[in-house]
């Protein structure tokens, strides 16, 4: 089913976008603002997003409307975009080669704007004749209905070249979230930006994790919480110097500052955790853990933290197939004679 709702401007960008979540729908926005015809593709909230379009509320954009160009039920509809942008989680088992490869065309850039570290390599592998940007979000926001999007705050993306570099389609692209009031950093090194936010991400999101949810102001709230997630973001960057990428030394300091600055936030994993989703573990925290060992660091603080969140992750899943097994005997019931 696919549901069209208005016409492409002349000489606009089409835009495609394939996991239009929280993420997704945001920046979707920002480019339609613009003037990109920008389609996403929803698959059970199609007909919502279809026939109302996304409700936004936002510190930056106002209460809007972003109402999408072409609106489909899955890739295989949807022609080839000049720009086909993949907000999916990064989650194990899943093919995102597979997924977007019924709508890259011979001119399609694809733009990965994904969490974690080293996500890039099996994807720039199948598309070796398309251009391949890799993006970074720094925004607070998330999806609270079928078509409802709550940005919290901040509000950011870098963008480069795969494996490095700047190119004029990385920079028209920047130019229109730059346009639509959206600070887009253009990063010849996009791979040290990745590791920067690794830095965040792989402390609060699994201690998130772990405890059962909680909020950053809650990870911050006493000194040993604050120590622990400047031990583990020191860890981090022990695992980017090896790798090649060597962060400032005042990066810690700003990301702590910056996170208390922030309204509390309930990290990705977090919200994954209470509506029972899988989480993105292993690109998040597992591909540090990875490279830390194929450079040989020590990180005995972060290799606990993923050993912990692989049990809670696989004992959730566990505890998830009991419960929809039905009674070994459904017709036996116990009762007082």
């Amino acid at each position: 089913m696919t549901l069209r709702l208005r016409m492409t401007p002349p000489n606009s960008p089409t835009v495609l976008i394939i996991g239009a979540g929280a993420v997704g729908a945001f920046f979707g926005a920002v480019l339609a603002r613009q003037g990109a015809a920008v389609s996403v593709v929803c698959r059970s909230d199609a007909a919502a997003v279809g026939s109302q379009g996304f409700r936004i509320v936002s510190p930056l954009l106002g209460t809007t409307t972003f109402r999408p160009a072409t609106v489909y039920r899955s890739p295989e509809e949807a022609p080839p975009p000049d720009y086909l942008i993949l907000s999916t989680k990064v989650l194990s088992g899943v093919d995102r080669a597979a997924l977007i490869k019924p709508a890259v065309g011979p001119s399609t850039t694809v733009v990965l704007m994904q969490n974690g570290v080293d996500i890039e390599a099996d994807v720039a592998a199948q598309f070796p004749g398309n251009e391949l940007l890799s993006c970074i979000a720094y925004i607070a926001v998330a999806r609270t209905g079928a078509r409802e999007i709550d940005h919290q705050s901040l509000g950011s993306l870098a963008l480069g070249g795969y494996p490095s570099g700047i190119t004029p389609a990385a920079e028209r692209l920047a130019g229109l979230f730059e346009q639509g009031g959206v600070k887009c950093r253009l990063v010849a090194d996009v791979q040290s930006a990745r590791w920067q936010k690794a830095l965040w991400n792989a402390a609060f999101n699994p201690l998130s994790l772990l405890g059962d949810g909680m909020d950053t102001a809650t990870l911050l709230g006493d000194a040993s919480g604050e120590r622990l997630v400047r031990d583990l973001m020191h860890e981090v960057a022990s695992v980017a110097k090896a790798a090649g990428h060597t962060l400032a030394p005042t990066i810690i300091d700003q990301l702590v500052a910056t996170t208390r600055a922030i309204p509390a936030y309930k990290t990705s994993m977090a919200l994954d955790l209470e509506s029972g989703r899988p989480t993105e573990i292993e690109a998040i925290l597992g591909n540090v853990v990875r490279t830390a060992r194929k450079f040989s660091v020590p990180v005995p603080k972060l290799d606990m933290l993923y050993t912990l969140a692989r049990i809670a992750e696989h004992a959730r899943a566990h505890n998830e197939v009991e419960e929809k097994k039905p009674p070994a005997n459904p017709h036996v019931t116990v009762g007082r004679s």
